[in-house]
């Protein structure tokens, strides 16, 4: 059973998924067991809010010439929680690791990090709020045609080119969004 959960695998939403939080989604499996489902999505800007306006929410010093980074819509689950998914060359103690060289944290000091620049991640985007499922849930979803799944790649989750992640994870697995329908079926 273990080979059958996603963690670290993207989501990619179906046209005609019925839930316009998750038109054209791509999403990070987080957290994938016989239990529940987590992951962020890594393809949705909030419009007009960026990482230094969340830094300077939070008291933490950035410099003046800081990269206007995006924060993203991570999931409709707790808006008002932020989780930051990073490369693991970085970790605290609040890490939790993500297969594929990833990993997220919840806390303080890997924003801090960020800020400084000097012992950040290599790559690493800020979401607010998180997807999730209950127990058989997702598997669900992609038995019904919901979701295609297909491996994460560095390139891919940290580009910030957002409105063409999902074609590109769809051609990842050689197909294009052009000849995707709406309508399920079953073969």
């Amino acid at each position: 059973m273990e080979s059958a959960f996603l963690c670290g695998q993207l989501l990619i939403a179906m046209p005609g998924i019925g839930d316009p939080r998750f038109d054209k989604a791509l999403i990070l499996v987080c957290a994938h067991d016989a239990e529940h489902a987590m992951g962020v999505a890594v393809n949705r800007p909030a419009s007009e809010l960026g990482v230094p306006d969340v830094l300077k929410q939070l008291d933490v010093a950035s410099p003046p010439d800081a990269r206007p980074q995006a924060v993203l819509l991570g999931g409709p689950v707790e808006t008002g929680r932020g989780f930051v998914l990073h490369t693991d060359d970085y970790a605290s103690e609040h890490s939790a690791a993500v297969p594929g060289g990833l990993a997220l944290t919840t806390t303080r000091d890997v924003l801090e990090a960020m800020a400084k620049g000097d012992g950040c991640p290599r790559g690493a985007i800020l979401t607010l709020g998180y997807a999730g499922w209950g127990a058989g849930q997702l598997e669900r979803e992609i038995r019904e045609n919901v979701w295609l799944t297909v491996a994460a790649d560095e390139a891919l989750v940290f580009d910030e080119v957002y409105e063409t992640k999902w074609a590109r994870a769809l051609g990842k697995l050689g197909v294009d969004p052009g000849f995707l329908s709406s309508e399920a079926g079953q073969a």
